[in-house]
């Protein structure tokens, strides 16, 4: 299985630190996918793309790129050499490539120490700078107070909530919607 290339144009990932990095996904990190991904807890807050019980079939259709499209920016995050999470954003098209929407998990052992905070903190700028965004958009689901303050650690502005707008393990669900936008907001037509 050949590694992703998940660059933007010419720019490689970003590194947070010595500690984290951001790199494309490679068939090698297979064993720590599914050991991080297989959790309720994980898969509680991100999309249904990401089952659970996450299964080896499920790590090898994802590397493969069969789940989500490797050829924009998905990055697995490395913490001390293995791989222990992902972020990854989704360009618009037509009128709407001005932004892009994006999302990142990360395994359960790493919460609450700051982690997310800084990957987000490095790759929000490095995305909006390589595909030329002048929006970058998240949705956390309402429970998920934790994403939801990583983004506000982060410049992102909660914008509306989408009432109702998912079922997720036979509940009901609001999305909160957050937004960064590049600075300064001018240039805009009312």
């Amino acid at each position: 299985m050949p590694e992703a290339s998940a660059t933007a144009g010419t720019h490689a990932p970003p590194r947070v630190d010595d500690r984290i990095v951001l790199r494309p996904w490679r068939a090698a990190d297979l064993d720590d996918l599914v050991a991080h991904a297989d959790d309720a807890r994980v898969s509680r807050g991100v999309s249904d793309r990401f089952p659970f019980p996450y299964t080896r079939a499920d790590g090898e259709a994802f590397l493969a790129g069969r789940v989500v499209d490797m050829s924009v920016p998905v990055f697995a995050i490395e913490i001390d050499g293995r791989a222990a999470g992902g972020i990854g954003v989704r360009p618009f098209a037509g009128e709407r490539r001005v932004g892009a929407e994006f999302g990142y998990w990360l395994g359960q052992r790493y919460w609450g120490q700051g982690l997310m905070t800084r990957v987000v903190a490095v790759f929000a700028p490095w995305a909006m700078d390589a595909l030329a965004l002048e929006r970058l958009q998240a949705t956390v689901l309402d429970f998920n107070v934790g994403s939801a303050r990583v983004l506000e650690k982060n410049g992102f502005t909660e914008e509306g909530v989408h009432r109702r707008a998912l079922r997720k393990r036979g509940q009901l669900h609001d999305l909160r919607m957050f937004a960064r936008l590049r600075e300064p907001d001018h240039g805009c037509v009312p």
